[in-house]
C-alpha cells in the first residue's frame, strides 16, 4: 500500500475526493485526471498575473521618476575637470563650516578658516530643497550678521530630510566655496 493512500476508515469526504483526483478520477463524476486544458489555463493564469504586476510596477516607476539625474548632464560633463580643480582648491583653503537649519526656515552658517578665524565678506547663495525632487526648492541670499556668521530666512519648513546647497563668492567671480549637506528636521 502506498504511503499516500489514506486508510479507508480515516477518509473524509474531501480526502476521498482528493484521493480519487490524484489516482486519475479527476473532478467528481469525471473519468480524466488533470487535462491539458487545465494545465494550459493554470500556466496562462500564472504568467498573466506576473505580466500584469510587471506592467503595473513599470507604469509606477515611469510615472513617478523622470530618470533625470542632473540637469544638462552633457554640459556638466564637459566641465568636469574644472569642477575637480575647484574642489581641490576648496580643500586647500582649509575652511570649516557649520550649518544649522530650523523649522521656522532659518538657515545659519558659521564659516572659519584653518586657523579658526571667521571668514567675512562673502556673498552666499543658498538653495534648500528635498533630496528626491526639486519641486520644493527654495532660494535665498545669506546675510552676514556677524564676522563669519551668515543667515537666511526662508519659509517655515516641514519635518524630514532637506538638502542644503551653499555657494560662497567674493564679488561676482566663480564660487570659491561650495557646501552640499543633507539635514534632518525632526517632527
Amino acid at each position: 500500500m502506498s504511503p499516500t493512500v489514506l486508510p479507508a476508515a480515516r477518509r473524509s469526504g474531501l480526502a476521498a475526493r482528493l484521493q480519487r483526483y490524484v489516482e486519475g478520477g479527476g473532478p467528481a463524476g469525471s473519468d480524466q485526471g488533470l487535462t491539458g486544458r487545465q494545465v494550459l489555463g493554470a500556466f496562462l493564469t500564472f504568467f498573466g498575473a506576473i505580466f500584469l504586476m510587471n506592467g503595473v510596477l513599470i507604469y509606477w516607476a515611469v510615472a513617478t521618476n523622470s530618470g533625470l539625474v542632473a540637469n544638462e548632464p552633457y554640459r556638466k560633463g564637459l566641465h568636469y575637470n574644472e569642477r575637480i580643480a575647484a574642489d581641490e582648491q576648496q580643500k586647500r583653503l582649509g575652511w570649516r563650516d557649520r550649518i544649522e537649519l530650523t523649522k521656522d526656515g532659518l538657515v545659519a552658517l558659521l564659516l572659519t578658516d584653518g586657523a579658526g578665524q571667521p571668514v567675512s565678506g562673502l556673498k552666499i547663495e543658498t538653495v534648500l530643497g528635498r533630496p528626491a525632487t526639486n519641486r520644493q526648492d527654495l532660494r535665498a541670499a545669506m546675510v552676514e550678521v556677524a564676522a563669519g556668521h551668515y543667515e537666511a530666512g526662508i519659509a517655515a519648513l516641514d519635518a524630514g530630510a532637506w538638502l542644503v546647497s551653499l555657494e560662497a563668492r567674493r564679488d561676482s567671480e566663480d564660487p570659491i566655496y561650495r557646501i552640499r549637506r543633507r539635514v534632518w528636521l525632526r517632527p
